[in-house]
């Protein structure tokens, strides 16, 4: 009990408050109940659940019983699980986007390069800023969720003033733009839309699939839900996804069609799919310190493109696609 007290004094600094103030009006119409009724119950909730304060809203706790609310994996179950799979002393070759460059270069094809190298190399300066794309990317090593990434014209620099630029805004990586496959681009071209694949070592070593998701960019250079994009499920065998897109903004409405590019989501086939869900084991497989992973990758021309893992994948992207509570899935694993 002291802990989820804990967990809960961490959840009201961390929440967004705007956001809590659309959840609340928009649980209040719908389910015919008062903020003021609602926020005590999300506090309860959130001890007794283990989920945060947000997650009460984006579960739809409000309209759950009891043993329904038991399936979900909330922020403090999966705080809690990710720890025992991915212990701390060897999440660095994931947290650090440099580190897992080197680790996991074998399933890149964009180049990524530190600030180091290209202050030392004038021939890894110019491969980059003559990539096919004219585009580069520029990240922290320890960003999170699409944060501290900005993406510029190649041709707005040289060598020496991309270095400046870098360091005047603490950049430390510098990576070729991703160019995606023509169908990816038919449904989104405002950014590279990914797949996450998640996957778990089991208890003897082999690769679980425990979900797969299509993140989709709705006139966004990135695609996470958390800056506003929509994920929809992916059927793991095939590569169609099978079901409507969903937001993490409760007050948004589930999509059946891109709301820009109007293209059908249901139904939609990522290309290069065995190719992909190989990528995604073949990673897991490659150092197994860290037993539970979400895979970032990108489908391009070529083929898949590993971008990032994420020893703190997210509930979430899990399981609002689905509308299910998926608690159960890991559970099995615990022990």
């Amino acid at each position: 009990m002291i802990s989820r007290l804990i967990y809960l004094a961490y959840y009201f600094r961390q929440t967004d408050k705007k956001k809590l103030g659309v959840f609340l009006d928009h649980a209040s119409a719908s389910a015919k109940r008062s903020r003021t009724s609602l926020f005590i119950s999300a506090i309860v909730n959130s001890v007794i659940y283990n989920i945060s304060i947000l997650e009460y809203f984006q579960f739809r706790f409000f309209e759950k019983e009891r043993k329904e609310k038991l399936k979900w994996a909330g922020t403090g179950f999966m705080y809690e699980y990710q720890l025992k799979m991915n212990p701390k002393a060897k999440r660095d070759i994931l947290d650090d986007k440099r580190k897992f460059y080197k680790k996991y270069q074998r399933f890149f094809i964009h180049k990524v390069y530190e600030l180091s190298e290209l202050k030392n190399n004038s021939i890894a300066v110019q491969s980059l800023l003559s990539n096919k794309t004219g585009k580069i990317v520029l990240k922290l090593s320890d960003g999170k969720c699409g944060a501290q990434v900005v993406i510029k014209d190649a041709l707005a620099f040289n060598g020496e003033e991309l270095i400046s630029y870098m360091v005047s805004n603490g950049f430390d990586l510098a990576e070729e733009f991703i160019e995606q496959h023509s169908e990816m681009n038919r449904l989104s071209p405002s950014g590279v839309n990914t797949v996450r694949i998640i996957t778990q070592l089991n208890s003897t070593d082999e690769v679980d699939i425990l979900g797969c998701r299509l993140r989709i960019t709705v006139n966004s250079a990135v695609d996470n839900m958390a800056a506003g994009n929509m994920a929809a499920p992916v059927n793991p065998e095939t590569g169609v996804v099978t079901g409507d897109a969903v937001y993490s903004d409760i007050s948004r409405v589930d999509e059946s069609l891109h709301p820009v590019t109007k293209t059908e989501i249901k139904g939609f086939q990522i290309p290069f799919w065995k190719e992909t869900l190989e990528l995604a084991v073949n990673a897991q497989l490659l150092h197994k310190q860290n037993r539970s992973i979400g895979w970032d990758i990108a489908v391009t021309p070529e083929g898949p493109d590993l971008i990032e893992g994420n020893h703190d994948w997210c509930k979430l992207l899990w399981q609002l696609p689905v509308n299910q509570g998926m608690k159960f899935v890991l559970e099995k694993y615990i022990n």
